[in-house]
């Protein structure tokens, strides 16, 4: 039943912080939520997630959970978990989903078993990529079960040996062959493909270049071949479904141009777009007419959970 905001679930709790290496991020798109849902009429609180969550909760007692999470534990089905056991609806992806889209591996078996094109890659530890080339260059590496570009290698088909990693790399790494051309990306919101990204950088689309005002130009919608726009936009509502997503997700692909649509490949599925100043899916959402508020309470109200 609609509370006093007009709202199905008036009180929502925006998850935000927690302890991956996407803490920042998180915090930023966590704000912009907060003050979003605010002005979409919901009575918001926000909650830095930390090992005490469950009992945050239920002192707040949220109608619904907004899950700003990024990284370890807030996107893998873990957060996910403790929402359901608590009976909490939220947004975005459930267990299952979020756990297959977060580990790369995994999610690349799925796709590649719905017949969506990836490329090639191997898993492989610290030691094993820096003792030589695992896949003949160019490559990437990068952790198998991380987000926003973090910890990422190219290593480019010149190169004299392999690279040299940050000790801090994780034991699990994905080692994939590097993809030439343009960096598209595409948001589902339900059953709905929203739209084409071009995203324009001088360099890698890395970190910094997500993340920092400027750091990438985003061309939306994408200046494509119809055939093209139309296979990115099925491509990722394929992949939605295919890990059974929930709510909004965004897929990454590049797009070899010489190669017309064969030169198209999915890289990754995300169940928990950043929702920052600089972020893909709301400007997708804003191309498509829905303001970020509106985009915003239509996750709310979207919110679920297996209870």
């Amino acid at each position: 039943m609609a509370g006093r905001s007009g709202r199905t679930f008036p009180r929502v709790a925006v998850l935000m912080g927690g302890t991956s290496s996407e803490r920042e991020v998180s915090l930023s798109s966590g704000h912009s939520c907060s003050a979003a849902l605010r002005d979409a009429g919901y009575e918001v609180t926000e909650v830095d997630a930390g090992p005490d969550l469950a009992r945050a909760l239920a002192e707040v007692q949220p109608d619904a959970v907004f899950n700003a999470l990024h990284g370890r534990w807030g996107e893998d089905g873990c957060v996910q978990g403790l929402l359901e056991w608590l009976r909490i609806p939220y947004t975005h992806s459930g267990v299952l989903a979020s756990a297959l889209a977060m580990d790369k591996a995994r999610a690349k078996e799925v796709f590649a078993a719905a017949g969506l094109p990836v490329t090639q890659s191997v898993i492989a530890t610290p030691d094993e990529v820096q003792a030589g080339h695992v896949l003949p260059p160019p490559y990437v590496v990068k952790p198998n079960c991380e987000g926003s570009s973090v910890g990422v290698y190219i290593v480019q088909a010149d190169a004299n040996g392999p690279p040299r990693l940050a000790p801090d790399m994780p034991r699990d790494l994905m080692v994939e062959t590097y993809i030439p051309g343009r960096e598209l990306t595409v948001t589902v919101m339900g059953d709905r493909a929203l739209a084409v990204t071009d995203i324009v950088t001088d360099g890698w689309y890395d970190y910094d270049a997500k993340y920092r005002p400027g750091g990438s130009r985003h061309v939306v919608p994408a200046e494509l071949p119809a055939e093209i726009t139309d296979a990115c936009l099925d491509i990722a509502l394929r992949a939605h479904r295919a890990l059974g997503c929930r709510g909004i997700s965004r897929s990454d692909l590049r797009w070899d141009e010489s190669r017309g649509a064969e030169g198209l490949i999915l890289l990754e599925t995300n169940t928990q777009p950043g929702m920052t100043p600089t972020s893909l899916s709301p400007e997708q959402a804003a191309h498509c007419g829905l303001s970020f508020p509106e985009f915003c309470a239509w996750m709310v109200e979207d919110a679920s959970c297996n209870r």
